[in-house]
């Protein structure tokens, strides 16, 4: 993770040499995040960038179900329940929107990645905390302004490795010829929509369960 990092950022300096001049001109401001307690309209809800992750933060499937599995399996003298991982990310999304926050969940996607470079303890996301933390409180217009300067390419990669991480599970689907069918299915959906896809994997596999599809 470190290396790729520094490739994207020698990438962005390569393809923006203003980046360096910008650098240089870092200035370094204390700036609190503003508490608010604004009025939601249903406007809102339909048209306001923020609300966009909310479909992914809610899907139980990736939130919360998918989570709790991927951390039973790697770590399984540290497990976790369904319960456990709702309410703590129903408190952090009761807390995080005072403060300016959008819509998050635990993530199986976040906890692949870490993994699958190197996190092993709690500890990488304390790390990770304290640096963007750090990063939100005292370069705040530098992290704006340059951010998306980082290569999608490299992006890309990490995702790629941690989508990786996550298709291993496939490894204990077990020999049933239906499992595989709505594996199959849910991964196609899902190039398309993953909530349509989420649908149809539940409704394929009650099917085949319930012998209204005979594969």
């Amino acid at each position: 993770m470190f290396i790729l990092l520094i490739i994207g950022v020698a990438s962005a300096v390569i393809t923006n040499p203003q980046i360096l001049s910008e650098l240089a001109k870092i200035h370094v401001g204390f700036s609190m995040p503003i508490f608010s307690l604004p009025m939601i309209t249903w406007n809102d809800l339909v048209t306001e960038p923020a609300f966009h992750p909310a479909p992914d933060t809610t899907d139980p499937g990736n939130a919360v179900i998918a989570i709790t599995a991927e951390n039973n399996e790697h770590f399984p003298d540290r497990p976790v329940t369904e319960k456990k991982i709702a309410v703590s990310q129903g408190i952090m999304n009761l807390i995080s929107p005072l403060f300016g926050g959008i819509p998050m969940c635990h993530g199986a996607g976040g906890m692949a990645g870490h993994v699958r470079f190197g996190a092993r303890t709690g500890g990488s996301l304390v790390i990770l905390g304290t640096v963007l933390i750090l990063f939100a409180l005292f370069f705040q217009r530098f992290c704006l302004a340059h951010l998306q300067d980082l290569p999608n390419a490299i992006l890309g990669v990490i995702l790629f490795f941690a989508g990786s991480e996550l298709a291993i599970v496939v490894k204990d689907i077990g020999s049933k010829k239906a499992d595989v069918y709505v594996m199959i299915i849910v991964a196609a959906v899902a190039m398309w929509n993953m909530g349509a896809a989420f649908l149809a994997g539940v409704i394929m596999d009650n099917a085949l369960k319930r012998e209204w599809l005979k594969i």
